[in-house]
Order: C-alpha cells, then sequence, then structure tokens
C-alpha cells in the first residue's frame, strides 16, 4: 500500500508551493513548512483521515513484519498525535473490543476511537505494571516512533536518538509477551548496530527498515525486532 512512489501532484494540481519568510518564523521553520506543503504524503494523510503522515510508516511496517493481529495487545510510546495507535487499533479490531491499544505521552493527546491515551512517562518506576493492567496483560507489541530534541549537530542527534530507542527496548523486555514484538525508530550513523546486536539475543529476528514514506533525505530507519524469546529482565 504504501510502497507506492507518490507524485506530488493531486487533481491534476501541482502540490509545489513555497512559504514566504514571516518575520516571526525562523529560517528552519519556514523551511519546515514548505517540506510539509511539499510533502505528498501529508496531503495524503489529510485526504484519508489519519492523524499524521507517520501512519503510512507503520502500515507499510506492519505489512512487511506482520505485527498486528485481530485481538492483539498494542503498547505505543510517545504516541502524540496518534497517528501509529489509529492504525493499530484498526488492524487489532480494538473499536469493537477484539484488541486494546495504549497510547503513552508526556503530552495530552485528542481521542481516537479504540484508543486509550494517557500521560505516563514510560520511565517512571511503577509505569511497566500500570501499563500490563491497562492492556489486560502482556503487550504483543511495544512500538515507537519517538525522537528527542535535535540540536542540529548529527552525531549528537544519532547518540540521542538511539539512547531513547534503548531505553524503549529495555522497557520493552519488562511488558512484552513471548514471542512479542519490538519496533522503534534510529537514525544512521553506527552506534545502532549495538542496539542491533543488543536485541538480537532476546529476540529472534532483527531487521533494519526504511519505509517509503520516510523522506528520502533523512537518515531515519527502524529497527523491528520480532519473537521475543521472553527473557525479562536479562
Amino acid at each position: 500500500m504504501t510502497s507506492e512512489r507518490l507524485s506530488g501532484r493531486e487533481g491534476g494540481r501541482s502540490l509545489k508551493q513555497r512559504v514566504k519568510t514571516a518575520k516571526k518564523k525562523t529560517v528552519s521553520q519556514t523551511r519546515w513548512l514548505e517540506r510539509q506543503l511539499n510533502d505528498p504524503y501529508v496531503a495524503r494523510a489529510k485526504r484519508e483521515g489519519y492523524r499524521s503522515r507517520a501512519a503510512f510508516k507503520i502500515i507499510e511496517l506492519n505489512e512487511k513484519f506482520k505485527l498486528f493481529r485481530p485481538g492483539g495487545r498494542i503498547l505505543d510510546l510517545g504516541a502524540a498525535p496518534g497517528g501509529w495507535a489509529q492504525i493499530a487499533a484498526k488492524a487489532v479490531q480494538s473499536e469493537t473490543g477484539k484488541g486494546r491499544v495504549i497510547g503513552i505521552d508526556l503530552l495530552e493527546i485528542e481521542p481516537i476511537p479504540g484508543v486509550e491515551f494517557t500521560v505516563m512517562d514510560f520511565l517512571a518506576d511503577d509505569a511497566p505494571e500500570k501499563l500490563k493492567e491497562m492492556l489486560g496483560g502482556d503487550a504483543d507489541v511495544v512500538m515507537s516512533d519517538m525522537a528527542a530534541n535535535t540540536t542540529g549537530h548529527k552525531k549528537t542527534d544519532h547518540l540521542k536518538i538511539v539512547a531513547l530507542a534503548e531505553l524503549a527496548a529495555h522497557f520493552a523486555r519488562e511488558v512484552l509477551a513471548p514471542r512479542g514484538a519490538f519496533l522503534a525508530k534510529v537514525l544512521q550513523g553506527g552506534t545502532e548496530g549495538e542496539l542491533l546486536a543488543d536485541l538480537k539475543r532476546d529476540f529472534t529476528q532483527v531487521k533494519h527498515y526504511k519505509p517509503a514514506a520516510s523522506r528520502a533525505d533523512s537518515a531515519e530507519l527502524y529497527v523491528v525486532a520480532t519473537g521475543y524469546r521472553g527473557t525479562r529482565g536479562s
């Protein structure tokens, strides 16, 4: 579905637009706005009723790795604005009561049918037990599209996002059911290899994958670990 390359045109009219630099906008803010206006996945997300363009990333990741199934229990870390949870809810059929999708963030999130959002820090000591109680058991999938605030220094930003993924992976081991899956965003840069090696000790398969919806000029990758061996606390 998302592997198709979008043309950047909609209804015969080019999406190519320019954003004039306003007095109150920085250059980086202006470039971000221009990129958003020119991004076909942003337009498609609005057209198809998705919370964010990130929805297309998780759709493709699910198609590739078969992460979600009806009745599954899904935990979304750093869930705002809810694009991943929205797709997971449809896949596990939580709106009809077959599965459960819990999304947590430090920010409040507008409701989505079939998703329970809560303001929570996954690093809190009591977070694992609270979230398993909310899910009604261990999670089948723990997913994270979290990204640390950027500094503009590539090496520093890479280290920060990999460190965040490592924390999410440690947390996942506390809540995942045997044969469960973990996926998280990382950046290319070398040290993500250490994360993969660590995950391979506890999961039967660990892969890197870049969805089509990830921008071509982005160093963004997703690490996908499946087949959790249930070695909790290791």
